[in-house]
């Protein structure tokens, strides 16, 4: 059965869940969209962010899943990546972040949230490449990391973390990576929302599918030889699960945490809302 409803769903590897013992998220999911690559100046690539957080997307972040008892400040940033000018396919890419005030002096202090003070998001154009990985803090509001990009085109860079005494911030930026770019296959909803992943059978059901009501989803993940129910789930991340979410055309991102309270498994429950609908 095509869950076409309100919103379409594609079944996306976006999600991390650790049993035993936990990995780095590394998947695939399905394609569309387009960015505005960035230009090439120099030696260095340098690409200031915008506050998506004011811009009118829906970019939820990390903070969904659990809800802050005081209500915090927003407090505005300037963001900057620098990054190679020409970066290559499958070789080692060293990127700098940087985030500042408004008057451009660097931000110190950020909050540690699901263990972590800062969460990137590395999505290809066509949403067929996913990263989740945690740039290191040098310090002065810099924070640094190495990856690699799989093939040529266009990436975009989702960047989570939370000023101390702030709100939570979501800045998203673009950069071109040089070389082949894979051929394109166009986006589908998925017939079928059970796959099997590294010996687990993961089936994602939802209670309902309408824009502007909240809704569960849930995962329940079995051996995929024996069937039996998987019940030994442990925290990654402090969170059973962690989901990201994304429209087609890469604008609307959330990062959903599995519900406070749930056991071991078989089952892993996430709450959340599509503000509209559309292939996701």
């Amino acid at each position: 059965m095509k869950y076409y409803l309100t919103v379409s769903i594609v079944l996306i590897a976006f999600v991390l869940f650790a049993y035993n013992s936990t990995s780095q998220s590394k998947g695939s999911v399905s394609q569309h969209e387009q960015p505005q690559a960035m230009a090439h100046n120099g030696q260095e690539q340098t690409h200031d962010g915008m506050d998506h957080n004011q811009q009118g997307h829906t970019h939820e972040g990390m903070d969904q899943g659990g809800h802050s008892a005081t209500e915090k400040k927003d407090i505005p940033v300037h963001t900057v990546w620098k990054i190679p000018a020409d970066i290559k396919p499958n070789q080692d890419t060293k990127m700098n972040f940087f985030v500042r005030d408004e008057a451009g002096k660097p931000i110190e202090n950020f909050d540690v949230n699901h263990e972590k003070k800062i969460h990137l998001i590395v999505l290809s154009k066509d949403l067929s490449f996913f990263n989740h990985i945690h740039p290191e803090y040098k310090g002065k509001g810099e924070f640094e990391v190495t990856t690699q990009f799989p093939t040529g085109g266009d990436y975009k860079l989702i960047s989570d973390f939370i000023p101390t005494g702030g709100k939570q911030k979501v800045e998203m930026d673009w950069i071109n990576v040089s070389g082949r770019t894979a051929a394109p296959k166009p986006l589908q909803p998925e017939s079928n929302l059970t796959k099997v992943v590294d010996g687990k059978e993961i089936t994602l059901s939802f209670d309902q599918l309408k824009t502007g009501k909240e809704l569960m989803m849930n995962f329940t993940i079995n051996d995929a030889n024996s069937k039996k129910p998987m019940t030994n789930l442990q925290p990654y991340l402090g969170a059973i699960g962690h989901v990201v979410i994304m429209s087609a055309d890469t604008e609307n991102y959330l990062h959903v945490h599995s519900m406070e309270g749930q056991g071991s498994g078989p089952d892993a429950k996430f709450m959340t809302e599509f503000s509209k609908s559309g292939l996701y």
